[in-house]
């Protein structure tokens, strides 16, 4: 069993900076796709970013379109660390953001963290 632990959320000004991070109790980032989403108050939760198993491949590295160019998603396999490095923030990308991992051959995310909350001001 996966366990995920986020990090990194905090208020920030717009225009600013933010790192998440993603703990993994197991070392086994090679063989998943790992995903940050986030939901917003009111909202549905939406798919931020993924990074895949299968390096070259043309969905390797994923964003949503809001994020595109200012997110910046990478893993640390020896470390089973995910990151979202967030740049040039807004007040629309307020949120709790999770960070999920699909197994190899899976069809789903099936295991996620808590989330971390992400404030940023006007």
């Amino acid at each position: 069993q996966v366990h995920l632990v986020e990090s990194g959320g905090g208020l920030a000004e717009t225009g600013g900076s933010l790192t998440l991070s993603c703990a993994a109790s197991e070392g086994t980032f090679s063989d998943h796709r790992m995903a940050w989403f986030r939901q917003a108050p009111g909202m549905e939760r939406e798919f931020v970013a993924h990074i895949s198993w299968l390096v070259g491949s043309s969905n390797y590295i994923k964003y949503t379109d809001s994020v595109k160019g200012r997110f910046t998603i990478s893993r640390d396999i020896a470390t089973s660390t995910l990151y979202l490095q967030m740049d040039s923030l807004k007040p629309e990308d307020t949120a709790v953001y999770y960070c999920a991992a699909q197994p190899r051959g899976s069809a789903d995310y099936v295991y996620w963290g808590q989330g971390t909350q992400v404030t940023v001001s006007s």
